[in-house]
């Protein structure tokens, strides 16, 4: 049995992109272990995307609520356990989900939250971010280099015309919400690599609504929308429509059935370039 860590913020991370990885991993026999900035209390998911963004539309998935709705009942969830009180060398696997809400801000700009995962990604054990999750990893430095945790990796994270879609579709009537930072995510995050062009992946872009998006880990098919970016040990997706894929495949990589290159995409030697 794999454990494996998923640090929250207290509110409004998306509820797809936690519990879907959850319940892969749960359902396989694995162990999640909660952590919140103090621990104690359980997270709340955004309620907005719970319940519908803009009209009942835009919201979680109905996989995604149905996950949500079974992981917020367990006791793991309801007794998260604080950052700083880790000691990250007792896990096999960190997922970073996303969400883009105020709320999430506490998580994406914790450097008690940054200090734990610099310390799991030199243990060189497998790392997923999904969407604002990215951004963790990017905002992270590596002390001996001075640059991203993720700086010769490939990736892929929320792309800024999603980002942007959304919030042109939304700000007359919700104003920042789907704009957590002035800067998109992927600009940030493609500032954090040495060779953005060649190392960040944008995917297929299409348009939906993802509430209207139906398949769920009970369904064998593959979404030929989903997209995920694995480079070694560290895999990466960019919203709710990748959940699904995004938990398989990470679930595959804890369980050691998929092969991990021990080295970076790009040479090192690039970094002090």
């Amino acid at each position: 049995m794999a454990r494996v860590w998923m640090p929250l913020p207290d509110q409004d991370f998306d509820p797809t992109e936690s519990a879907v990885p959850w319940q892969a991993l749960s359902r396989a026999g694995h162990e999640v272990v909660f952590a919140t900035e103090s621990g104690g209390a359980a997270p709340r998911a955004d309620p907005r995307v719970l319940q519908g963004v803009l009209f009942g539309k835009m919201g979680a998935p109905p996989a995604g609520k149905a996950a949500y709705a079974e992981m917020e009942q367990t006791s793991a969830f309801k007794s998260p356990v604080a950052w700083s009180s880790l000691d990250v060398t007792t896990f096999d696997g960190l997922v970073l989900p996303g969400g883009h809400a105020p709320g999430m801000r506490p998580y994406l700009e914790s450097e008690t939250l940054r200090a734990q995962v610099r310390a799991f990604w030199k243990l060189e054990r497998p790392v997923g971010a999904i969407c604002h999750g990215v951004l963790v990893l990017a905002r992270t430095r590596d002390f001996a280099t001075g640059k991203s945790v993720i700086a010769t990796r490939r990736t892929t994270c929320l792309t800024k015309a999603m980002e942007l879609v959304a919030y042109y579709t939304t700000f007359w009537r919700l104003g920042r919400y789907y704009r957590t930072y002035d800067q998109t995510v992927q600009d940030e995050v493609k500032e954090a690599l040495v060779n953005p062009e060649a190392q960040f992946e944008k995917g297929p872009f299409f348009l939906a609504d993802p509430g209207t998006l139906r398949l769920s880990l009970d369904d064998e098919r593959a979404d030929p929308r989903a997209f995920v970016v694995q480079d070694g040990r560290y895999l990466s997706a960019r919203w709710p429509g990748d959940a699904v894929s995004f938990a398989r495949s990470f679930l595959a990589l804890v369980e050691g059935r998929t092969a991990v290159a021990a080295a970076p995409s790009v040479p090192l030697a690039q970094v002090a370039s």
